[in-house]
């Protein structure tokens, strides 16, 4: 259906919004039903939409860095792999890493059990299905910010906090894993600027996490919404995917594809990232496509995060990297207000940067 047939001066975004949350069949029920054209709440105006330009335009064939881990491990190369993770993080803000110790096996298997989940019935999904309670237990929603975002995009997910029984030994192996890489990481991101490995640590980095799996159907038009607008992180990310693409980073004002590489992560740093090393590291807008692809696009994050902190503990540039010629460029700011920020309306680029910057 083109855009013009959505046009209507008696439509009711509202209540078409309330009625498909309200039914709890997500996108995946919707593509699973046959439509040929998608609701009129989930088309994107065209600012957002550059991507119906030809793909030579578009993208192109410039790809983000690659990085084996292999070398953490060995002492007279790892300033190697270090400098490898700085360069990477300082001008991308987004790389892949292989050889990072996780087994193909747990791989396949978190993939396969997130696909099972989003796969099941809409009656067993459905029991889960809610918005109530965004940051506790399990959430299994489409659009957490389904009705603070101009536009719905084409994905389900299934937030979890406690894992749900069919997916739960697949993911609490996981979840240990990709900790332990997102750990090795934050100390390399640390050396990179000099700074004490376990800063990350002490700041309390990995004790705030959360684990998302995200299923992207068939999209019957995929040239009239996206499968996750443009958005930047907050903290450290590290992201499983299939085979099917749709990632997009944005580089040199060009958005950029990210080919999926069997048995790699994709790795990208957020907006608290770039502030406390005062933009020697940088965050950057990504963004998934929607597909027409019968094959879903699934993928599972695990977002790692400062833990929780009161209106007394302040964050800002590291002290370390300070200097006269090296004035801080943000003021501090504490993890409520940076919360708020960032969670307060739908997903967006750098805002809570522009805010603190000095």
């Amino acid at each position: 259906m083109a855009a013009a047939d959505h046009a209507n001066s008696t439509y009711d975004r509202m209540k078409e919004l309330k009625e498909f949350d309200q039914s709890k069949i997500g996108v995946k029920g919707l593509a699973d039903s046959g439509i040929t054209s998608i609701p009129r709440f989930f088309i994107h105006s065209p600012d957002t939409l550059d991507l119906k330009k030809p793909i030579s335009q578009t993208c192109t064939k410039k790809t983000i860095p690659v990085i084996d881990l292999s070398l953490f491990n060995t002492p007279n190369k790892r300033h190697q792999l270090v400098e490898q993770i700085r360069e990477a993080t300082s001008t991308w803000g987004f790389f892949q890493v292989i050889n990072h110790g996780i087994p193909i096996s747990v791989l396949d298997e978190t993939i396969n059990a997130i696909k099972a989940f989003h796969n099941e019935p809409h009656e067993v999904k459905s029991k889960l299905y809610n918005r109530e309670n965004e940051r506790n237990g399990v959430m299994y929603t489409t659009n957490n910010d389904l009705y603070r975002a101009k536009a719905a995009c084409w994905h389900d997910s299934l937030t979890e906090e406690d894992i749900p029984e069919p997916c739960r030994k697949e993911i609490v192996a996981w979840e240990l894993h990709a900790s332990k890489v997102a750990e090795a990481l934050l100390e390399l991101l640390s050396e990179g600027l000099g700074v004490e490995a376990e800063r990350f640590k002490k700041l309390g980095f990995l004790d705030g996490k959360l684990l998302v799996g995200h299923c992207y159907p068939y999209c019957p038009e995929p040239d009239l919404t996206l499968g996750i607008t443009s958005h930047t992180d907050s903290g450290l990310t590290v992201l499983l995917q299939n085979q099917v693409g749709g990632l997009q980073v944005k580089h040199d004002d060009e958005w950029i594809d990210v080919e999926p590489l069997p048995g790699a992560l994709t790795v990208n740093i957020g907006d608290f990232i770039q502030i406390i090393f005062n933009d020697n590291y940088i965050s950057v807008e990504h963004r998934v496509l929607a597909k027409a692809s019968k094959e879903p696009r699934i993928s599972i994050v695990a977002f790692f995060n400062v833990g929780y902190h009161n209106d007394s503990d302040y964050f800002g540039p590291l002290p370390e990297l300070l200097s006269p010629n090296k004035p801080a460029l943000y003021r501090k700011f504490t993890v409520p207000e940076f919360s708020e920020s960032f969670y307060s309306k739908g997903l967006d680029s750098k805002s809570f940067i522009q805010k603190v910057r000095l």
